[in-house]
């Protein structure tokens, strides 16, 4: 097994819910966040403990024909080459929080000199002392949520921030050194127009940051959005919004590596990169998701449980009994995820990594589906690598559809 491995770390707490979000966040009072991180530190130091007088953490595995009695065993330390902490909103938690926090990464596992450190941080929950103490801790990579320059379509999507916010919060990250800022933008929301998205483009571009996440609102179920959403842009307003996007951005120098991922030459995210290229990630706290030697679990998601594990945790029996939906990816599975993440890369997949993958040419498996999205001008095939045409692009869903089995 490969020692280098991806970490996302899950800090689930925001200030406040917005209105599309779906993902396993909420507000939190200040017993329920201290609590947490402290189990979050136990879990991440449990990496490094001896378990049953072997050293290195043992992960849960329901496959009879594994190689070990108690599942896949993990080196006593692993080598982590990008590390990103997610939310909710980690950027709320105190330096001394963040401090303790990378000081158990360190601990418990083997971090490159030039490891990529991400973190999530939206605007008003940080300041430029804080954002200095993060640059300090070694973060090197800041992601803002600024999702639009305009107030009232960041009143409607329930933000706790103004565009005067991001604006400070951009400026405060430069100056607090940080040389790798990426923005989070988000199109096709309720009152957005294309006039309104070309001005968030042009004024989040014009502060020349390195990386650009340009995603289009998804209506979620459970979130208000779902039962009751203002007016949302008209098709054809969404299509111009969809071109707009690359044609300003290029303009801007940013180049499109991902379908929703744009970034000065060298400074994609190379986090992100490692899902969709199929790179190990170990996930750290309430509902995070591994993918470990092809298997994938995740962490449980009711954190009251999650907390009273690891207020009751005992070292010898290590970490069993946090992971849930185990799951040993088939050959199939595999094929398809290289295919239908690959493939959202500009770049696209690479024909011989594929057989020295899998043991069987592109063609062998796919070679019906190739030849007729080819023949559609959905794909081109050139240098060892299937990539997206423009066109595919457009309607990347439905052609990345035809690599599921």
């Amino acid at each position: 097994m490969e020692n280098k491995v991806a970490l996302y770390i899950h800090y689930p707490f925001c200030v406040k819910k917005c209105n599309y979000c779906d993902f396993l966040s909420a507000p939190a009072d200040d017993d329920t966040r201290i609590r947490y991180l402290k189990a979050l530190g136990l879990e991440i130091k449990s990496y490094r403990m001896p378990v049953k007088s072997d050293q290195g953490a043992i992960l849960p595995c329901k496959d009879d024909n594994c190689d070990c009695s108690t599942g896949i065993r993990l080196p006593e330390k692993l080598t982590v080459d990008t590390i990103y902490i997610g939310g909710g909103t980690p950027s709320i938690m105190t330096p001394g929080q963040l401090a303790e926090l990378m000081d158990a990464l360190r601990n418990s596992f083997d971090v490159d000199p030039d490891a990529e450190i991400s973190i999530e941080c939206n605007p008003g929950t940080a300041d430029l002392e804080k954002l200095t103490a993060f640059r300090s801790l070694g973060v090197n990579r800041i992601s803002i949520g600024v999702q639009s320059m305009n107030d009232d379509e960041l009143r409607i999507l329930g933000r706790i921030h103004s565009s005067s916010d991001a604006i400070r919060i951009i400026r405060n990250a430069r100056e607090a050194g940080f040389d790798n800022i990426n923005c989070d933008l988000m199109s096709a929301i309720p009152r957005q127009t294309c006039e309104s998205w070309r001005d968030t483009l042009n004024k989040v571009a014009d502060f020349g940051i390195e990386h650009i996440s340009a995603y289009s609102l998804i209506i979620e179920e459970g979130t208000p959005f779902y039962d009751n959403c203002p007016a949302l842009p008209d098709e054809d307003s969404e299509r111009e919004i969809y071109y707009m996007t690359k044609e300003i951005l290029s303009s801007y120098g940013y180049e499109r590596y991902e379908i929703s991922n744009y970034a000065r030459p060298g400074r994609e995210c190379r986090h992100n990169i490692g899902y969709w290229t199929g790179h190990d990630y170990l996930g750290l706290g309430i509902g995070a998701a591994s993918l470990i030697n092809g298997r994938r679990f995740t962490d449980i998601r009711d954190i009251r449980k999650y907390i009273s594990f690891f207020e009751n945790y005992n070292y010898e029996t290590g970490i069993h009994g946090i992971h849930e939906n185990i799951e040993k990816l088939s050959i199939n599975d595999r094929m398809e995820e290289f295919m239908f993440l690959g493939l959202r890369m500009t770049k696209g997949v690479s024909t011989s990594d594929f057989r020295a993958r899998f043991g069987k040419t592109i063609e062998e498996v796919y070679g019906t589906v190739i030849k007729r999205q080819l023949e559609l001008g959905l794909i081109t095939d050139r240098n060892d690598r299937i990539a997206l045409t423009d066109y595919g692009t457009d309607v990347s869903n439905s052609v990345m559809a035809e690599y599921m089995f």
